[in-house]
This record gives C-alpha cells, structure tokens and sequence, in this order.
C-alpha cells in the first residue's frame, strides 16, 4: 500500500467491529456486519460493500475502501470500521489509491436514530461552522451532555471533530479532483484561514494538503468532481424519467448524462452529471459563482441523484415485506433541486398528465425564469412567481391563486421545510405535499396513494398475490415502492 516508515503504531481507542460484538459502536442494527461477513466482501471486492465498512492495516496505518485495487492483506494486519471516522480516530490515515474519503456516503452508523441523523444533516450543513455546540443542541431540543454521549456511542468521536473530519475529506476531494488553488480550496471547506486549514488537515487525515497536490494548480480549469455510488444502479430508468419531466434551457439529458441550472440562496450554477458504470461514479462538471457553497452544492447533488441509497437493502426489505412484487434492481429517487422547486411543480401538476404538467411548467420558466449569458435560465425564483398574475398559464383562476399564494408565503418565510405543513394553504391537499416531499426532499418513505400512476400499476400486478399489497409493509422505504410500481407503467 504505502511506506510504513512514515507512521507510528496506529492507537485503538476508536471503536472497530469485534467477533464477539457483532453490533460494536460504529455499526448500528439493521446494518451491521460481523468481521467473516467483512473479510469475505473485501477479498471479492464487492462493490455492493463500499462505504458500509473500512478496513485499517496495522502494518501501513492506512484505512481502505473493501474495492482497494491493492493486494489484500493479510487477515491478523485487518481491523474492520463501521465508518471512516472511527478508523480515523484510531490514528490510520486515509489510502491514497481508493481514496475512503469518496466512497458512497451512506453511513451505515447512522442506523434509525432521528436525533443523530437530525444532528449529522445539521453539521454537514455547516451549523458548526457558523455556530457552537450549544446553539446546535438548541435546535435539537436535546442536552449537549446528551449529544456527545450520542456521537461517542455511535461513532467514537465528539460533534467537533466529526465536523472538522468532514471538511477536511471534503477538502481532500477537491486536492484529488480539481486544480482549485488550495486557498480555495481552504475557503470552500468553510475554514477560515490557510493556516487553520494546514494544521487541522494535517492532525485529521495524518497528511498535508501539499503533499497531495501533485499537480500545479490552473484556475481556468473547470471545477469536475467524481461522485460515488453504490451499485445497482438503474441510470436508464432515471434518464427516462427525467427525459419526461425536462424543462428547456432549464434543463439537459443525454444518453449518458443530465445537466441543470440552479441557485442556491444568491449563489448560481449550473452542472453536468455524467454516468460511469465501470467506475459506479458520476463525473460532475460544475459551474458556480461563490465557492463557499461548494459543500452544500455537491450534498444537494448526491441527493438529487439519489447516489446515498443502499439499494440492495432497501430491495431485500421490499421483497421480504410483499412477496410476489417483481422488483427491478437500482431504482433510485428522482430529486429536483429544492424543496421550493418540487411544490411549484406539484401545484402545476394537480389532476393534469405529465405532458400538460410539463408544458405549464415550461411556460413558467420561459415567462420568469432569470436567464443566464449563455442563454440558459433557471428557475424562477418565489419573489418572481408572487409578483406575477400568472395570466400566462392557461389554468382554472383558483389554481394560479394557489400557486401565487403558495410563492408569497415561501417568499416571505411563512412555509418550512415540512411540506405536511403546507396543508394550510387553499389548494394544497395531501398528493401535492407528497409529491413536493418526494422530489424536493428526496423523502425514502413516501406513499403517493391517490397517484393516477399508482392506481394504474396496482390495477396491472399479476393475480393472484400471495397477499394484497400493503404499503405499510414497505415503511421505512415506500418511496422505492412508489418507484417500482411505476417502472411497470410508466
């Protein structure tokens, strides 16, 4: 692998997975895996595994993804992780060849527990960078004794230091996958100056920033990032279905590819996605006109394209729950960029087909939508939709007052982030907040009952079932079974 030279004994204080304790901290229940379960799916290098668990070697002090193309070591040198974290914290550093830092970020650690899930999409969204422990726990309605009993529970460390390990794997994406400047690259980690940003990567990752940087720096270079999945996954299908909801200007697709504009808050961008099976990766080429978002853009990205979901798992648990379902393997969420997006489209897609859907939505955005200097447009923003009459939209009078009522109050702050809570609006009923929850939020657990599709793909299951299909059973996943119904129909 690498020069064992360079490093120390790797310490053990970091919670790794133990024969006798197949549910060791690190590894929550339903995912976790036994030492036999792991070394078998690193010696075949199962892709299937990457990112459910980390592999140190105490004879290099480096941790792996099981798909390392190096030759396997030896298995008394192996000591299995639940995350890349905990290897961390027990003083291994990150390979250099399979690059643990990109495998697919499914952290299988995260298991069922809301509070830390709530608390990890918090951190990865930079509360505490902009803000302290306490004020994060404020928003959690917890104590901060109890959050850094959670975090050292489940992954060994505390809130801090999980936060300042993800901006430096992040950090280290950018050194491996552009020629960004390392101030940038720095100021896009959400640190706030070079030298804190040297010293906390070097005590992280056990590595300097320069030593990775084996190639001069080009700032013309466009910005590409490789973004991970884990396989099956069924790109035709996803294609198909973004193919029949594109919108023009707003929107590109290719045999291999999909591309879009976006904005995030005053920042603008746009990018390309394009598939690599052989790789189980996306190359995204990306355009952006503030790099301190460029966290959120590329989390927003992996969620738009589902690339987190454990679709083996979610399929055994859909297979197991209705017997009889023919499943198509790799189905992933179709994401739309946010939440905001995903209502508008929900609200113009009320009772209508996905063709006349499109073609109002299309409308909206030749209409409104802000347009770039290459000619392409992007969607148009709440203020926008809330100072129009809309009488371009040939739509009942009640339906565009919905929509202008539905902008006004996400323009002025009225509306969260729980679209069931949207309810309270004249002309938003329980299908529109599904629908906008998921797409705008890739929620894994959506029923669209009512759906026009569904009822059409129910109405075509072979006969007889070995039992009538009952969505509960598919909880915590219905939004797959949402997918998998309509694979039939649409």
């Amino acid at each position: 692998m690498h020069d064992a030279s360079q490093l120390s004994t790797p310490k053990s204080s970091a919670p790794e997975l133990d024969a006798s304790r197949p549910n060791a901290p690190g590894l929550d229940a339903p995912f976790s895996l036994t030492p036999e379960q792991c070394r078998r799916a690193r010696l075949a290098r199962d892709a299937r595994f990457d990112g459910r668990f980390f592999i140190g070697v105490v004879t290099t002090g480096i941790y792996c993804r099981p798909i390392c193309p190096v030759t396997p070591p030896h298995e008394e040198n192996v000591r299995y992780f639940g995350s890349a974290i905990a290897a961390a914290a027990a003083g291994f550093r990150p390979c250099l060849r399979c690059r643990p830092d990109s495998a697919p970020h499914s952290p299988p650690w995260r298991g069922t527990h809301t509070t830390l899930s709530r608390a990890l999409a918090l951190i990865d969204a930079g509360s505490l960078q902009r803000g302290s422990v306490a004020s994060l726990c404020q928003r959690l309605g917890i104590g901060e004794r109890y959050l850094r009993q959670l975090f050292q529970r489940h992954l060994g460390v505390s809130p801090k230091t999980y936060a300042l390990y993800r901006q430096c794997l992040f950090a280290k994406q950018l050194l491996h996958d552009t020629a960004l400047p390392i101030t940038d690259i720095a100021y896009a980690s959400g640190f706030t100056s070079l030298r804190r940003f040297n010293d906390a990567f070097q005590r992280q990752l056990h590595l300097t920033p320069s030593a990775l940087r084996r190639r001069r720096a080009d700032p013309q270079a466009p910005l590409t990032l490789t973004l991970t999945y884990r396989p099956p996954y069924h790109w035709a299908r996803l294609r198909h279905f973004h193919a029949l909801h594109r919108l023009a200007g707003l929107e590109w697709i290719d045999d291999d590819s999909f591309g879009r504009t976006f904005r995030l808050g005053e920042v603008t961008g746009h990018f390309t996605a394009r598939h690599l099976p052989e790789r189980h990766a996306f190359s995204v080429s990306l355009a952006l006109s503030d790099l301190s978002v460029l966290d959120t853009v590329v989390r927003c990205l992996r969620r738009l394209l589902d690339l987190d979901a454990d679709t083996q798992t979610i399929e055994g648990h859909l297979a197991a729950a209705l017997p009889g379902l023919a499943l198509t393997p790799g189905l992933r969420l179709p994401g739309v960029w946010d939440l905001f997006e995903a209502g508008v489209r929900a609200v113009l897609g009320q009772q209508i087909s996905i063709a006349a859907a499109v073609r109002l939505q299309q409308q909206l955005v030749d209409q409104l939508g802000e347009q770039d200097a290459a000619g392409r447009r992007r969607f148009p923003t709440p203020a926008a939709i809330a100072a129009s009459d809309l009488a371009f939209l040939k739509l009942p009078g009640a339906r565009r007052e919905t929509l202008r009522r539905f902008a006004t109050a996400y323009r002025d702050g009225e509306l969260g982030d729980d679209p069931a809570s949207w309810q309270r609006l004249k002309g938003i009923g329980p299908w529109t907040a599904k629908v906008a929850a998921f797409r705008g939020l890739s929620d894994p657990d959506i029923w669209l009952d009512g759906d026009v599709g569904l009822r059409r793909a129910l109405a075509h299951q072979p006969q007889p079932q070995p039992q009538p299909l009952d969505p509960a059973c598919a909880a915590p996943w219905r939004s797959y079974l949402t997918l998998q119904l309509w694979d039939t129909v649409i």
